[in-house]
């Protein structure tokens, strides 16, 4: 199979809760059109779908930061900026893949800096982790600590990367970049990555609402079971929330299901493969033998 031209569906499901501590939510994320408005106290169920390649379907989680209900504001109008540039240019992300994502993170923090300085507020942000399929691959893009991990053939990766300050004795560390950083302060700069799905492959994008109570470890022995993409997201948060769920957590999973067309069209190529080859391999007639 072309592995640069392969049909295929997203398969997802996600879920954004409050946690078993905190009085408020601020995470948010934009998944194929769905979001929660800035004051929310998260989902009470997990959420499904399907959707194919060809439809560029973005898929995005977002950890608000800021005291007095910055943080949740700011990761609303993170899911807000992203989708808004989304529906009106998803068709330009085949043509230049970076570019469209710079452009989502540039328009997301100048949202974010917007109302900071409308409102006299000194410090808001959010983290944000976006994934966006194509016919011709996936890109992943990253700012802060929102994670995205790709897991298939047993094996879990981490695609995305860390901003954070070095290691800290107290706490977190801080990040070192995020969505609402002024201008005049720091460059934006999102690590992006190209990424190969296959069928079979999935997806995760997930606040550290899951990270801190979960290993790696732990993550890819969930992720590699043989159940659906539901039964897992609902998994992943059930053993967030046993450990203690300490923080809002936003799990966002997605599976690479090969389209029955395309199975067709991989099954008829091998035998007509398999056919051509025994025919090569005949014995010639005028050879006597």
């Amino acid at each position: 199979m072309d592995r640069q031209k392969m049909s295929y569906r997203i398969e997802y499901a996600y879920v954004c809760h409050i946690g078993k501590v905190r009085n408020n939510n601020e995470d948010n994320f934009w998944c194929c059109g769905e979001s929660l408005p800035a004051q929310n106290q998260g989902m009470d169920h997990i959420r499904s779908g399907s959707v194919s390649q060809s439809e560029l379907p973005l898929l995005a989680v977002f950890d608000g930061m800021g005291g007095e209900s910055c943080g949740e504001m700011a990761s609303f109008l993170a899911a807000d900026a992203c989708g808004e540039y989304y529906d009106q240019k998803k068709k330009q992300f085949p043509k230049d893949p970076e570019g469209f994502l710079k452009k989502i993170c540039t328009e997301m923090n100048r949202a974010v800096c917007d109302y900071s300085t409308e409102n006299k507020i000194r410090s808001m942000g959010t983290t944000a982790a976006m994934l966006v399929f194509s016919g011709e691959g996936a890109y992943g893009c990253n700012l802060g600590d929102s994670r995205i991990y790709q897991s298939g053939e047993g094996l879990l990766r981490r695609v995305s990367q860390d901003h954070v300050l070095g290691g800290s004795l107290f706490g977190k560390s801080p990040l070192v970049q995020y969505v609402g950083i002024p201008e005049e302060h720091m460059a934006l700069e999102p690590s992006l990555v190209r990424l190969d799905p296959m069928p079979g492959m999935r997806y995760l994008l997930c606040s550290d609402g899951l990270t801190d109570m979960l290993s790696d470890g732990e993550i890819a022995d969930i992720l590699t079971r043989e159940i659906t993409v539901r039964e897992t997201v609902e998994l992943l948060l059930d053993r967030a929330l046993k450990k203690g769920g300490r923080d809002n957590t936003t799990v966002v999973l997605c599976e690479v299901r090969e389209t029955e067309k395309n199975w067709l069209r991989r099954w008829v190529d091998k035998i007509r493969k398999r056919y051509e080859g025994e025919k090569d391999e005949e014995p010639n007639a005028g050879s006597g033998f």
